[in-house]
């Protein structure tokens, strides 16, 4: 879809359906890693196809990782990945120079130097001008800690900057502070077991944002067999060796669920989603929980998830006549545009918490956000952790998305419930769902 304003839909009536979203992007761009980390090929079932997947495969493809699309897995209909992993060493392992465009996604960014360090070769990351702003310090003063030579005189500590390890890693111990982004961690801990001697990594701040996507790291890697232990708060170890083999399916993206799940809580109507897993990883999560409870219940939501298998279930969310304010919403994280949109169309006060972190994401959130609602003729203001949203919108206007993909499902929310909403560029929704207003129109028209 080309850029330009996108008239958000107002069905003004309830919106029922039944909807499934791609996978997880941050599940995707973890096993595709792995994979080209891997002692030998993998496949990954069901990956996500978007601009952040594809930027994964491309890097990798750079590195010297080999990729195979499989359209049809064992005539099963899902579409998989064959990765054929990087050769480290011996014939097949490249020496020249490689350049890797992150684009604007923050798995590739943080994630990839240290698999560039492991190749010994001398590779320039860049990206997105919106990435170029992104902070990259904690991932790049670890690298340098562990033995890796950076170059980012141009702009430390951001976008672009060159990494190279010809010597190899020689550490195995580091501290950094990861208070900005838990992905700095993640992006040490999921190439840590290639590195010679493991790695020991501790956090200096007082708490890591999205601490969930930690744990998912953590998780992931010990599904796969590998030694990952926790000894104490905000401290990682992981013990050296090979990465096995092996064939996984990515679940449902259940941070991109939220927008489609809140169409029912907006418009009092009643949105149904299977597939959904009764235990996940994922801080979208969140939505519901199997008591009934969590993010939408807080809002006034009937959240119903009644489980189809042993690891699925089928989530039901009813809206109410009238969005209720929870007071209080803490650490949401990534989810945060999307719940700013509920917390839009409350008449109480609500107060965001713990989410300062989101000041570096694709763009700045809070301050994305507290504009966007002002536009709309409602009152919000920035806190030093997050922001609050004083009284609801009034009045319908054109949502900027700041080529933000969480921006601009944060405006589709809104047109629901507010006529002559516009989206400025909902194309920017590409980066974790290609299809995303065909998939929006499908439901809510």
């Amino acid at each position: 879809m080309t850029p330009g304003p996108w008239n958000a839909p107002h069905p003004g009536s309830a919106v029922r359906g039944e909807v499934r979203v791609p996978a997880s992007k941050s599940l995707t761009n973890r096993y595709l890693l792995l994979a080209a980390l891997a002692a030998g090929p993998c496949v990954v079932i069901n990956p996500l196809e978007s601009r952040d997947s594809r930027l994964m495969l491309t890097a990798l493809k750079a590195l010297g990782a080999h990729v195979e699309h499989i359209p049809d897995w064992q005539d099963t209909a899902e579409s998989a990945v064959r990765i054929t992993p990087i050769p480290f060493s011996g014939p097949g392992a490249g020496t020249e120079p490689v350049s890797i465009d992150c684009g604007l996604a923050g798995t590739v960014m943080r994630f990839l130097p240290a698999v560039a360090a492991l190749t010994g070769r001398q590779v320039h990351f860049d990206g997105d001008p919106e990435a170029r702003v992104r902070p990259m310090g904690a991932v790049l003063e670890g690298l340098r800690a562990l033995g890796t030579h950076i170059d980012d005189a141009a702009t430390p500590g951001f976008l672009p900057f060159t990494v190279h390890a010809p010597a190899g890693l020689t550490g195995s111990e580091v501290t950094i502070d990861a208070s900005a982004s838990s992905q700095f961690v993640s992006g040490l801990l999921l190439a840590a077991p290639r590195f010679p001697q493991g790695l020991r990594l501790e956090h200096s701040g007082t708490q890591v944002p999205s601490l969930e996507h930690v744990e998912m790291t953590v998780k992931v890697l010990r599904e796969l067999g590998l030694a990952v232990d926790s000894p104490e708060p905000y401290t990682w170890q992981v013990q050296p060796g090979p990465i096995p083999p092996f064939t996984v399916r990515v679940e449902p993206d259940l941070s991109n669920a939220g927008p489609f799940l809140c169409a029912a809580a907006v418009t009092a109507g009643e949105v149904s989603m299977p597939g959904w897993p009764l235990d996940s990883t994922q801080i979208g999560r969140r939505w519901a929980d199997r008591s009934g409870g969590g993010l939408l219940a807080d809002f006034g939501c009937q959240v119903e998830l009644v489980p189809t298998s042993a690891s699925t279930g089928r989530l039901t969310v009813r809206g109410p006549d009238q969005l209720v304010s929870p007071g209080v919403v803490d650490g949401t994280a990534e989810l945060t545009p999307t719940v700013a949109a509920l917390a839009a169309l409350c008449a109480e006060e609500t107060k965001f918490t713990s989410v300062g972190h989101l000041r570096g994401h694709e763009t700045d959130r809070i301050a994305a956000l507290v504009t966007e609602i002002r536009r709309l003729g409602g009152l919000a203001e920035e806190t030093e952790d997050g922001f609050r949203v004083l009284s609801p919108v009034t009045s319908g206007g054109q949502v900027h998305s700041y080529a933000d993909h969480r921006m601009a499902t944060f405006g589709a929310v809104l047109g629901l419930a507010v006529p002559a909403v516009t989206v400025q560029d909902i194309s920017c929704t590409a980066k974790t769902m290609p299809d995303f207003p065909a998939r929006w129109l499908e439901l809510v028209s």
